[in-house]
């Protein structure tokens, strides 16, 4: 007879010194609850993560017991095999996750038209409005403005907490990490070298004698295109897309999301947070690497 597949139960505080053994117990008596066989805790950071390994239950019904046992506490929590939790394969939006704000907003801001083009950006990343015809009206009402002024934007970006641990972690232990944005590359290129990530993708605003025109060379980096980057990443690793983590905020994002070995909607807009399998809804970027089984002992840059 074929032993039970182990699973492993990861639960992650948002600050260090919420997670006491007390709150991994109930946890651990929840798995019980369910026939689950669990394993002795093993602390990946004391006081902030820890894993459980455990058997005999479905993985859902463990998320979703877990989840009304924790409901009131800020801590996130994943559910996986055992086998293969390390992935091989990075692929991260920027805008609202990297970094801590929307980069075209605060360009937008520059100008005072920040408010009309924050409220698009909201509806585009919840999945309310097509995000290529968004895109296009956004940079549109930029028509106009000094090239110089897109390094102003940038001087004020500022990374997420744990963004560039999360990177150089998985860089330093073998994975590709991909920066994949449909935002724009004069930021990517620079924020993708800030964190360590190995290559990134992204829109380029049309210039013309310094000024931008308003308009966006095509074709436009879409969620279907994230899509086809984690696909053809992986194919070049020759790796399967089950072994790569992809982590996003928006409606775009939610394909990569979807069809990744890990997928994360990190701080996610609504409707992103409803259908990824994965949410970081509390704690920092790090929470990623907990949720891959490193130690904090592990962590690069932190």
């Amino acid at each position: 007879m074929t032993a039970p597949a182990l699973q492993v139960l990861t639960l992650v505080a948002a600050e260090d010194g919420l997670l006491s053994p007390a709150i991994v117990a109930e946890a651990t008596a929840a798995l019980n609850g369910l026939g689950a066989a669990a394993a002795e805790t093993a602390w990946l950071a004391d006081g902030r993560a820890a894993d459980v390994a455990f058997s005999g239950a479905a993985p859902e019904a463990v998320a979703a017991a877990i989840r009304r046992v924790l409901a009131e506490r800020a801590i996130d929590l994943h559910v996986a095999p055992a086998a293969g939790r390390k992935k091989r394969l990075l692929l991260a939006d920027m805008d609202s996750t990297i970094v801590t704000t929307e980069t075209l907003d605060e360009l937008a801001a520059l100008v005072s038209i920040k408010d009309e083009i924050a409220a698009i950006t909201a509806r585009a990343m919840n999945g309310e409005l097509n995000f290529e015809a968004a895109l296009k009206e956004r940079v549109g009402r930029l028509a106009g403005l000094e090239e110089a002024t897109l390094a102003e934007a940038y001087a004020d970006v500022r990374l997420s907490p744990g963004a560039e641990t999360l990177v150089r972690t998985m860089a330093a232990s073998g994975a590709r990490c991909v920066l994949v944005s449909g935002g724009f590359r004069y930021f990517t290129s620079r924020v993708a070298q800030w964190c360590g990530f190995h290559a990134d993708y992204a829109n380029d605003f049309v210039i013309e004698a310094g000024r931008l025109t308003g308009a966006v060379t095509l074709p436009i980096l879409t969620k279907d295109v994230k899509l086809q980057i984690l696909e053809a990443e992986a194919a070049t690793l020759a790796i399967q897309p089950a072994a790569a983590m992809a982590i996003g905020d928006g409606a775009n994002d939610l394909p990569m999301i979807q069809a990744a070995g890990l997928g994360i909607a990190y701080r996610g807009k609504p409707v992103v947070a409803a259908a990824a399998p994965v949410r970081i809804d509390h704690g920092d970027l790090t929470t990623a690497l907990y949720f891959q089984g490193y130690a904090r002992a592990e962590f690069v840059g932190a």
